[in-house]
């Protein structure tokens, strides 16, 4: 269908969209090196985790279709190879503008041909020194076994002379000693890397052999992994996975430059991996080192604008967060407001009140150092019921999940994995307190981001504070259905998949196509980072061609091709990549006013999130909050400076401004709101303060009248007598 486009293809296009923030002459230079390594790393996981689940596909259903568009697993690998070859002439040609920015800055990143005379000389006696002994030169033939490549490790590769066959030399370059990029001056900027250290002076590792041709070789492995369980033994056996995944085939392999085709084709044929998914790479083969140099050179006009999540506005530092969700609902917006001053705040008053009775909470990704963890562990310390749903198949993050399962569980707190065959992406809390008389009271959190103190900082994320008993109710169902192993059915106000969530959208949705048939205005709009949901799709495909006007704001994949006459006229899409990573899920049916409905959660416009998955969407009732949700996201259809328009090609352009448009960055306006609203607080806060010393004075000034009048009259009485 001519409005549908395939998902890993759409997400290359995302993933583009990041390589063109490396070259946006707006973003600071040593920011714009970021979405270099950025754009890598995205593309490495998606190499894991995708083109690792189609080869698998290949293998166990090749036939299957696309349901989107219509490609077979095969079709789609090709599709994909393709498009990532067409980007790299772009990858690299930003790399090269940005090292030539660099050296204007005194960033020098030498080689062999630029290095001088005694750098030379220094660069040989570094390697027979620093790096030599701790290396092995591994020689391979038909006679010998090929060694185990680490998944995304480099390795220098080298073709030596043989008398028969093929004889290829592999040396490991990773030390847990060494460092990556080699410094050649006091400040650090003027440096070499390992590798290209290691690849120079390969011959010495190979004595006794012509080292013919020499490369260096990067491999990326499948990294799909799942495991089905829910009991004590499920840990053990994710545990087991984790160790295996290390192991699993390779997906792709880079070679830097040219190599000789018959050692290229000799590594292929040990890697049992085909030539289609061999990649070659004029610049490094992994540039996570760019985020390193961001350290050497704190010049502001090469870094963006020193920012940092503010207080809410909408609290007091006095009293109990708890108390003020009482009596008003509290929506947070990271990373312009902090979570630490506020959520982290109600864990930890939570923790150690002697009136809060439980705590329960779904675990998703954390940071290292966790606050949360910490809180948690206090609060079972303490003598508090303490409940944790940690989800150990959180892609990336299982091992440091199950060593914080562990954690818990010595703490106290009774740990929970969730459904045997879904995963529980929810971000849900539910705090339950004694007040005064024996009544109970609870207050809800439901957010769109992980409790991560670290991503909080730099993802852009939405979370609601309430303490409305039905949303409490619903939160205790979905902890009972996590216990149990069953899902929640039906709910008074959330949204919970996989049962209670698509059907409830959809029905809403059916609400705004209804209204338009009967020629008022229907409106539909939503804020995701994926959109992909065939379903879903169909639906706002109805509800355009009933003429509801939708917007949508999708970070990454989109699915769904607007402007596309018959089916899509009536639908917008836009992508914003900017400073931080849009993160943020938002629904909204109908227009502004009383019937509007709108809804915050984790769930994306995906089946593995709407049907696949435990997710919580929260609606958002107070009309305060609303409205300034409401106020959000027209900033975000506003934004001209990091927003993309998809047109009806697919394809996506940035936003032009209009003559006579300001420029508006939404990510910039956010938080300039959040220093406002804090600044205001403060204004207010003085007012109040000089109003309460002009009264405090008035009423001195008063009684000291006051005390005086009644003496005067005393003597008048006195001498009329």
């Amino acid at each position: 269908m001519d409005y549908l486009e395939n998902r890993e293809l759409s997400w290359l296009k995302f993933n583009k969209r990041v390589l063109e923030e490396a070259s946006d002459p707006g973003t600071p230079l040593l920011e714009r090196i970021s979405f270099s390594a950025i754009y890598q790393s995205n593309l490495d996981e998606f190499f894991m985790v995708r083109v690792g689940n189609i080869t698998d596909a290949c293998k166990s259903d090749k036939n299957k279709k696309d349901s989107r568009s219509g490609m077979t697993p095969a079709q789609q690998l090709d599709a994909i190879f393709t498009a990532v070859r067409r980007l790299q002439p772009a990858v690299e040609k930003a790399f090269r503008k940005n090292a030539e920015e660099l050296s204007g800055c005194g960033f020098q990143h030498i080689t062999f041909d630029t290095a001088s005379a005694e750098e030379l000389a220094f660069l040989e006696l570094y390697f027979k020194r620093e790096i030599k002994p701790f290396i092995s030169g591994l020689v391979i033939n038909d006679a010998l076994p090929f060694p185990f490549l680490k998944n995304k490790e480099i390795y220098a590769a080298v073709q030596l002379g043989a008398k028969k066959g093929v004889a290829i030399g592999i040396i490991p370059i990773k030390q847990d000693h060494s460092q990556r990029i080699i410094p050649l001056s006091q400040d650090g900027k003027r440096f070499i890397l390992e590798e290209e250290v290691v690849l120079r002076f390969a011959h010495l590792m190979f004595k006794g052999y012509k080292v013919i041709d020499r490369a260096l070789i990067r491999v990326t492995r499948s990294a799909g992994i799942m495991a089905f369980g829910r009991g004590p033994e499920f840990r053990t056996r994710m545990e087991e996975l984790v160790l295996k995944r290390t192991k699993l085939a390779p997906v792709r392999l880079e070679v830097s430059d040219e190599f000789s085709r018959e050692a290229l084709d000799y590594i292929c044929k040990k890697l049992k991996i085909r030539n289609s998914r061999v990649f070659t790479s004029h610049i490094p083969l992994d540039v996570s080192y760019l985020f390193e140099l961001q350290e050497l050179d704190k010049s502001p006009e090469l870094h963006y604008e020193p920012r940092s999540p503010r207080k809410s506005a909408s609290l007091s530092d006095t009293r109990p967060v708890f108390a003020q969700v009482k009596a008003k609902d509290i929506l947070l917006s990271y990373p312009f407001e902090s979570m630490t001053a506020t959520f982290i705040r109600l864990l930890q008053e939570s923790a150690v009140d002697p009136k809060v009775t439980s705590i329960k909470i779904t675990l998703y990704r954390l940071a290292r150092n966790s606050k949360v963890i910490d809180a948690l562990c206090t609060a079972a310390e303490n003598g508090k019921e303490v409940l944790v749903m940690i989800e150990l198949r959180a892609r990336f993050d299982e091992a440091n999940n199950i060593e914080w399962s562990k954690v818990l569980q010595e703490a106290g707190v009774n740990v929970i994995y969730g459904p045997r065959e879904f995963k529980a992406h929810s971000k849900l809390l539910l705090i339950t307190r004694k007040a005064q008389g024996g009544a109970v009271e609870y207050v809800t959190q439901i957010g769109t981001g992980n409790y991560n103190e670290k991503t909080s900082a730099i993802y852009t994320d939405l979370m609601l504070l309430t303490a409305d008993k039905a949303i409490a109710e619903d939160a205790k169902a979905v902890f009972s259905g996590l216990l149990s192993g069953n899902f929640v059915e039906e709910a008074q106000k959330l949204l919970v998949s996989p049962l209670a969530l698509r059907p409830q959208v959809l029905a809403m949705m059916d609400e705004q196509i209804a209204l338009a048939r009967n020629g008022e205005e229907g409106y539909i709009a939503a804020k995701v980072n994926s959109l992909c949901d065939k379903v879903i799709m169909d639906k706002l495909v109805e509800a355009s061609q009933a003429g509801v006007k939708i917007e949508l704001v999708v970070r990454g994949i989109c699915c769904l091709i607007p402007g596309v006459p018959g089916f899509t006229e009536n639908i917008t899409v836009r992508s914003i990549v900017g400073r931080f990573l849009e993160h943020s899920r938002i629904f909204i049916f109908g227009k502004d006013g009383r019937g509007q409905k709108i809804y915050i959660g984790s769930a994306d416009y995906m089946s593995r999130n709407t049907i696949r998955r435990v997710e919580v969407a929260a609606p958002i009732e107070d009309e305060r909050l609303k409205k300034r949700i409401r106020g959000m996201f027209r900033i975000l259809m506003a934004d001209n400076v990091k927003a993309r328009e998809m047109l009806s090609d697919g394809t996506y352009v940035h936003v032009q401004r209009k003559d006579g448009d300001e420029p508006l960055n939404a990510q910039e306006y956010f938080y300039d709101e959040a220093y406002k609203r804090l600044e205001d607080k403060a204004k207010r806060q003085e007012r109040m303060k000089e109003n309460r010393a002009k009264g405090a004075a008035k009423t001195s000034t008063k009684k000291k009248t006051a005390a005086k009048k009644p003496a005067a009259r005393g003597r008048k009485k006195a001498s009329g007598k």
